[in-house]
């Protein structure tokens, strides 16, 4: 592991608004926080908000300097890009911001039933190939409906096609109607506070010509989720983290 990368471990240590943990930390068990995030953390009553996949954090600490009224915690597995995210929040003092480092299939080992009012889903790997993979398939989805009050919101934005239409069928498979649903996000009069944040890969997509996607949806507890049986086109380009290609797609537009 390179310096900078234990570096900014090591700075993260002294943040007492992250949290570490891994499958060999929590053996099985719970998270000391579960059930508490809002009474011993946060201190006070407001939705907790989840970003999962939440990368350097940008969006997590954007949200939360938008909505002071809410709190946010991001989680992600990669400690190194998370440093951003912590070190702003801490640097400006947002006390409605927290980050946890651990593996997102975990996550209902931090938190309990209905103690999350929102997810967001920013700019998830598609993975195309798959599904059990994908944060929107029904293997995610019924982890999140663990600890999501009934008919909370998912937030889904994605450069990829593959993933906004697998998510679209997904939904209209299970009889699931979106509260907003923009296949250009930028270019659609959606006006919503949330449009003033814009993450590094979100610009870079952008100046590449590639629309940004936002689905946001209700996810009842007692709906048996079943997966669409369609075939879906394959995104001609690879977003970042996956290898950069996206040059070709810029061409076949112009």
């Amino acid at each position: 592991m390179g310096k900078n990368k234990l570096a900014k471990f090591a700075e993260m240590a002294g943040y007492n608004h992250v949290f570490q943990a891994t499958y060999a930390d929590l053996m099985g068990g719970d998270f000391y926080m579960k059930g508490k995030w809002s009474s011993d953390f946060f201190k006070n009553n407001n939705p907790v908000v989840l970003e999962l996949g939440c990368g350097k954090g940008e969006y997590t600490v954007g949200l939360a300097r938008i909505f002071p009224d809410k709190n946010f915690v991001g989680v992600d597995i990669k400690g190194a890009r998370m440093h951003r995210g912590a070190t702003d929040s801490f640097n400006e003092g947002l006390k409605n911001v927290a980050f946890i480092r651990t593996h997102i299939e975990m996550i209902d080992s931090f938190f309990a039933e209905n103690e999350v009012s929102e997810i967001w889903l920013t700019f998830p790997d598609p993975q195309m190939k798959k599904t059990r993979k994908r944060m929107t398939s029904t293997r995610f989805l019924n982890l999140y409906k663990k600890i999501l009050v009934d008919n909370g919101i998912i937030h889904l934005k994605t450069d990829s096609n593959f993933m906004y239409t697998y998510t679209r069928e997904l939904l209209k498979v299970n009889g699931i109607e979106p509260e907003v649903d923009e296949k250009d996000l930028y270019a659609s009069g959606f006006n919503e506070p949330i449009l003033s944040i814009k993450t590094y890969y979100e610009n870079k997509w952008l100046g590449h010509g590639i629309p940004i996607k936002y689905l946001r949806f209700r996810l009842s507890r007692s709906l048996e989720l079943k997966e669409p049986d369609v075939d879906i086109e394959y995104d001609d380009y690879r977003s970042a983290g996956r290898g950069v290609k996206v040059r070709e797609v810029k061409n076949k537009n112009a």
